[in-house]
C-alpha cells in the first residue's frame, strides 16, 4: 500500500470518528415546520420614532436659537415636520441661516412667517433603516435571553418583523416577551389623584406642553378595584437606556419584583436627580404606564426596584426584556399563528421516505452502472451526507424542511462528480491505457470539469443564502455545504477507496 493511501485512510478514520462521536453526542436544531412552535409578524410604529426625532429636534433648535438671541414662541410638529413660531418675525433670515449651518439633516421652508422644517430623504431613510435594524436585534437579543437560540427572526418589507420561534408553544407568553416595548422612564410626579378628571381640574385651558396625565395600576382596596392617576413631568429623570442589569427579586411584601441597575453614568444623573426629589414621589413607568410611585427619602444613586402585581414568570419575563433593551419604536402584532409538531412529524415522515427511496435508486443506479466503482461512490455518498449531517450540527444550523429538501438534493449532486470522473476512465481505457493509468488520468482530467460544476451550484446556494427568505436560507446552507463536501468525497474519498481496491489485482476488470 502507498504511503499517500495510508495517509489519506488515516485522515478518513479520524473524520469518521470524530462524527460518529459528535453525531451521538449532540442534538440538531429543529425548525419551526418541523418541531412545531409560534410565528409572530409585527408592525413597528416607524411614524412615530420619525415624530420623536422631531421632537428631540425642536429642542436642539430652541437652545441653539437662545444661543444666538432668537426666540421661539412655539414650536409643533405636523404631518411629520417641525413648525417653528418665532417671537420676532424679522429675524426668520438669521434663523434659517442657523438651520442651514448647525442642521445639514433638514431642509428649510417659509411659511407664512414661520418656518417649517423637515428631514432631509437621506436622513429620513437612515432613521427607517437604523429603527428596523434596532427592532430586530432587540428581539433577537430578548428570544436569546427567553432561552431560544434557533429563533429565526428577519425583516419583512419596509416596516414589518417575522420572528419564528421552534419549540414554544405558549402563544401568549411569547406575544409578552416579544410585543412589549419596554420603555422603562422614571418620572417626577407633580400630582395624583384618583381619577383623570380631578387632575385636569386645576389646568382648565389645558396641561402645558411639559405635564402629562398617565394611568396607574388597578388595585383592590377593600374590596373594590381603585386605580390611581398621575401627573407627572413629561421628561423623564432617566430612562432604560441607561440600564445596566435587571434581575428578579421580591418587594417588602415578599411578592416577584424587579431590580434594576444602571450604569455609572445613570447613577450619577439619577443621583444627582433625587437629591432634589426628598419627600417627592416618582413614577416608574413602563410603555407609559405607572408600575409604582415611591416616595423618594433619600439620595438613591445605581440602582432601583420595579413593582407591581407580577407573578413569578411575568417578574422573569420583564427582567428579560429590561436587559435585552427597549424597543426603538411601539410594535404591533398583525398576524400569529401557533404551529403544532404534528403536522411537522407528519412532513418529516414523508421527507424521509422520499430521502431513502432517492438513495436506494441512485445507489442501485451507480452499482448496475459502474460495478465496483459504483459501489465506492454509493460509500462515498454515505460519507458525504454524514459530514453534512456533522457540520450542521457543528454550526448550529436550524434544519428545516426545504433544508432536508436541500439534503435529498444532495443525494443526486453527490455521485455527479463520480460519474464524470468514471466516464472520463472509460474515455482512456478505449484509448488503450491500463486501468491504473485510466483511473490517474481520469481523475486527472476530470477534476476541472467536477470543480467548475460545483462552484456555479456553490454560487447560485450563496445568493440564496445571503437574499433569499427563510426557507430558502435553510434550502441554500444544505445545498452549499453538501456541495463543496461532494468536492472532498468525489476527488479524494472516491480517488483513495479506487486506489485501495486496485491493491486487489483480482477486481481489476470488475472495478469500472
Amino acid at each position: 500500500m502507498k504511503v499517500d493511501v495510508k495517509i489519506k485512510l488515516v485522515i478518513v478514520f479520524l473524520l469518521l470518528v470524530g462524527s460518529i462521536y459528535l453525531m451521538m453526542t449532540k442534538q440538531p436544531k429543529l425548525g419551526l415546520d418541523i418541531q412545531g412552535g409560534v410565528s409572530i409578524t409585527l408592525k413597528v410604529d416607524i411614524d412615530k420614532v420619525i415624530n420623536d426625532q422631531y421632537a428631540h429636534l425642536g429642542k436642539d433648535i430652541e437652545k441653539k436659537f437662545k444661543e444666538n438671541g432668537i426666540e421661539l414662541l412655539n414650536y409643533k410638529i405636523e404631518n411629520q415636520s417641525l413648525l417653528l413660531v418665532l417671537l420676532d418675525p424679522t429675524k426668520i433670515d438669521k434663523a434659517i441661516e442657523i438651520l442651514k449651518k448647525e442642521f445639514p439633516q433638514v431642509v428649510v421652508e417659509d411659511k407664512d412667517g414661520n418656518l417649517l422644517v423637515k428631514f432631509t430623504d437621506w436622513e429620513l431613510n437612515r432613521i427607517k433603516t437604523q429603527t428596523m435594524k434596532q427592532a430586530v436585534e432587540t428581539l433577537r437579543n430578548r428570544i436569546d435571553q427567553f432561552g431560544t437560540l434557533s429563533a429565526n427572526i428577519t425583516q419583512k418589507g419596509k416596516d414589518r418583523v417575522l420572528v419564528e420561534i421552534p419549540g414554544v408553544i405558549d402563544l401568549n407568553r411569547a406575544k409578552s416577551i416579544i410585543g412589549k416595548t419596554a420603555q422603562l422612564e422614571l418620572k417626577e410626579v407633580v400630582n395624583s389623584a384618583l381619577s383623570k378628571e380631578e387632575l385636569l381640574k386645576d389646568y382648565p385651558n389645558g396641561l402645558p406642553d411639559d405635564l402629562e396625565i398617565l394611568e396607574g395600576q388597578e388595585e383592590i382596596v377593600n374590596g373594590q378595584p381603585v386605580k390611581e392617576w398621575f401627573l407627572v413631568k413629561k421628561t423623564p429623570v432617566i430612562t432604560g437606556a441607561m440600564l445596566k442589569d435587571a434581575r428578579v427579586s421580591t418587594d417588602q411584601a415578599g411578592n416577584p419584583a424587579v431590580n434594576f441597575e444602571l450604569t455609572s453614568e445613570g447613577a450619577e444623573i439619577f443621583g444627582e436627580a433625587t437629591s432634589k426629589m426628598i419627600g417627592k414621589r416618582l413614577a416608574i413607568v413602563l410603555d407609559g404606564k405607572v408600575m409604582s410611585a415611591p416616595v423618594i427619602r433619600s439620595r438613591i444613586t445605581s440602582s432601583g426596584q420595579i413593582t407591581g402585581r407580577f407573578t413569578t414568570e411575568e417578574a422573569n419575563d420583564l427582567a428579560v426584556v429590561l436587559r435585552a433593551g427597549a424597543l426603538p419604536a411601539p410594535v404591533e402584532i398583525i398576524e400569529e399563528t401557533v404551529i403544532g409538531p404534528t403536522l411537522g412529524k407528519e412532513s418529516i415522515d414523508k421527507t424521509l421516505t422520499a430521502g431513502i427511496v432517492s438513495f436506494v435508486l441512485v445507489g442501485l443506479f451507480m452499482i448496475f452502472r459502474y460495478a465496483v466503482s459504483g459501489f465506492i461512490a454509493v460509500v462515498a455518498l454515505i460519507f458525504n451526507l454524514m459530514l453534512l449531517w456533522v457540520t450542521m450540527l457543528l454550526f448550529d444550523i436550524t434544519l428545516t424542511l426545504p433544508g432536508i429538501a436541500g439534503i435529498i438534493l444532495n443525494i443526486g449532486m453527490g455521485v455527479d462528480g463520480n460519474v464524470v470522473i468514471f466516464e472520463r476512465i472509460k474515455e482512456e481505457l478505449k484509448n488503450g491505457k491500463t486501468l491504473r493509468v485510466a483511473i490517474e488520468e481520469g481523475f486527472k482530467r476530470g477534476f476541472n470539469a467536477v470543480f467548475d460544476s460545483h462552484i456555479t451550484v456553490i454560487i447560485a446556494a450563496l445568493a440564496l443564502l445571503e437574499f433569499g427568505n427563510a426557507p430558502l436560507k435553510g434550502f441554500a446552507a444544505t445545498l452549499s455545504i453538501g456541495t463543496f463536501i461532494n468536492l472532498f468525497t468525489a476527488v479524494f474519498l472516491t480517488k483513495m477507496l479506487l486506489d485501495l481496491v486496485l491493491g486487489g489485482k483480482k477486481y481489476f476488470k470488475y472495478a469500472v
